[in-house]
């Protein structure tokens, strides 16, 4: 007969849940990192930030001489190059979507939450790593898409250089339009916890919204548009010049800034009350 030892017949003792909020960004930077979506999606906003820019830059550049001259003056060269990132915008949302709301359509939310029960401190540590790698990625793809243009807008075509008035701001602004859009995206796949819906209501957002705006009456559709994140997003990426009536370019990154902290407050107070 043989005798059992103390470790066999002592149960092991379960996680304390007591994981610091370096724990929790060490495990959200694993689970964000190990799935193909993360490598997709930041794939896909890289090369349509990049290669539309690259593409509209380089048709400009080949139709410079038969512009009318008067069109020469107001061009803008940055604004031109960093065009593809209002197309890069719906990858990176879709991305700030899956974030969390793949992990309640496989139902591994719950084996988070209960392994580390605060939630906010998890959403805290999702929004971090997500925020850090959308901003990286944004950044990025902005100077590359502007220097790439810039090189593609050869003499005598106009082209700038990030001295340029307004050049830095607008290359820097525009990588963090794309950043706060995912961010505000994230809001939106927590409140809504469904994928497809999620995406829809950040599709619509960008493309719907202003459609509805536009046929409101005359005044109190000029008053509305300046408020919509397209119309802020196109504003921050130009250097000359700006339409009556709307932000300057850093007042829209502040009101930008004020819905994604909204929305991403809405989904917090719904994932401290709802079931997982």
């Amino acid at each position: 007969m043989t005798v059992a030892t103390a470790t066999e017949t002592t149960p092991r003792a379960l996680p304390s849940g007591h994981y610091s909020f370096f724990d929790l960004v060490k495990s959200e930077w694993t689970k964000i990192r190990t799935v193909r979506s993360t490598m997709w999606t930041n794939a896909v906003t890289i090369v349509l930030g990049i290669g539309v820019g690259a593409l509209v830059t380089a048709e400009t550049r080949a139709h410079w001489s038969s512009v009318n001259p008067g069109q020469h003056l107001s061009f803008d060269p940055t604004q031109v190059s960093l065009i593809g990132l209002l197309i890069a915008q719906f990858s990176i949302g879709i991305l700030g979507v899956l974030v969390i709301s793949a992990e309640y359509s496989t139902g591994t939310i719950r084996a988070t939450l209960s392994a580390a029960p605060k939630r906010s401190r998890v959403y805290a540590a999702k929004i971090f790593v997500f925020g850090v790698l959308s901003f990286v990625v944004a950044e990025l793809t902005s100077f590359v898409a502007f220097f790439l243009g810039q090189f593609l807008l050869s003499s005598p075509a106009t082209h700038a250089t990030l001295s340029s008035p307004g050049a830095f701001r607008a290359v820097f602004g525009g990588g963090l339009f794309v950043c706060v859009l995912g961010l505000i995206a994230m809001g939106m796949g927590t409140i809504i916890r469904h994928t497809a819906g999620a995406i829809s209501a950040f599709v619509g957002m960008l493309l719907i919204l202003p459609l509805i705006i536009q046929v409101l009456p005359y005044q109190l559709s000029v008053d509305l548009r300046r408020f919509l994140p397209d119309r802020i997003g196109a504003h921050i990426i130009t250097t000359k010049g700006h339409e009556f009536n709307s932000f300057a370019p850093w007042t829209g990154m502040l009101i930008l800034s004020l819905y994604a902290v909204g929305m991403l407050l809405i989904g917090l107070a719904l994932l401290e009350r709802r079931d997982a």
